[in-house]
């Protein structure tokens, strides 16, 4: 039986991963997680009553095998530091770690001796996104990404159109750097700059979560594009990260890491 604390349980990918995991065999969900709410009855939030909710780190001290954080992009990187302190292994699917902060919590996990999972991106196609992406730019070099996410999305670009540009810039030859001059009538219309790959991000009503890679090349165009129409679509990536991430060693990047 693997026991989880859901962080951020109050969320929309926070009741997923809740109702996920009540509804998984050998899954059992110990505890819930926000600073927000006051409350702290479990049957105020439709929970078993063995179910304990917390908003305060000082507050938990409950045995979990696995923490699962969809909070918020400001209190990710404490959240992970406290799981991995706490030898819970994270599970985390929020994005606006940096690339910083990301690099101080792989260094923290060896000193815990913990492992654990930071996932751009739970959605099956977005990780083969990814990963066609990435061999495409070995003979595509020249690409731009578009994203797309919900109006309520509030960091931007996506963490998905992040690590996609990260994979697309580690796969293909290096680039001079981008000097081109654009004369941008309106300021940033041509998107963000990451190591010369353009990110443009869409927010609206209506989206979900979607993802286009666009390479270009003389005489041709390659696009790649994926699109997750429910929530309910990343919550097999969830359970899959659940399940395999006591097989890891170290804090690692990316759904592919545990996939067969």
């Amino acid at each position: 039986m693997i026991k989880i604390i859901v962080a951020g349980f109050n969320g929309s990918m926070g009741q997923k991963a809740v109702h996920l995991v009540n509804n998984t065999e050998d899954f059992k969900l110990v505890g819930v997680y926000s600073p927000l709410v006051k409350d702290l009855q479990p049957a105020s939030y439709d929970l078993p009553k063995d179910v304990q909710v917390f908003n305060d780190f000082s507050a938990i001290n409950i045995e979990a095998d696995v923490w699962i954080d969809f909070s918020t992009p400001k209190a990710v990187f404490e959240n992970t530091k406290f799981a991995l302190g706490h030898h819970i292994r994270p599970v985390v699917g929020t994005s606006g770690l940096t690339d910083q902060q990301v690099e101080d919590l792989k260094a923290y996990a060896k000193t815990q001796h913990m492992a654990g999972l930071i996932v751009p991106n739970f959605g099956i196609s977005a990780v083969l996104l990814m990963k066609f992406a990435k061999e495409a730019a070995k003979y595509f070099p020249e690409a731009e990404i578009i994203e797309m996410h919900h109006a309520d999305k509030t960091d931007a670009p996506s963490g998905t159109a992040l690590s996609t540009a990260k994979q697309i810039s580690e796969a293909r030859e290096p680039q001079a750097a981008d000097n081109k001059k654009f004369d941008e009538t309106l300021p940033g219309a041509r998107g963000g700059n990451y190591k010369g790959i353009r990110i443009h991000s869409v927010r609206l009503p209506g989206y979900v979560a979607h993802e286009q890679v666009l390479f270009g090349s003389e005489g041709e165009a390659l696009t790649i594009r994926q699109d997750s129409f429910t929530r309910d679509s990343f919550m097999k990536g969830v359970e899959i990260a659940v399940k395999k991430v006591g097989s890891l060693t170290e804090l690692v990047v990316g759904l592919e890491n545990v996939l067969s």
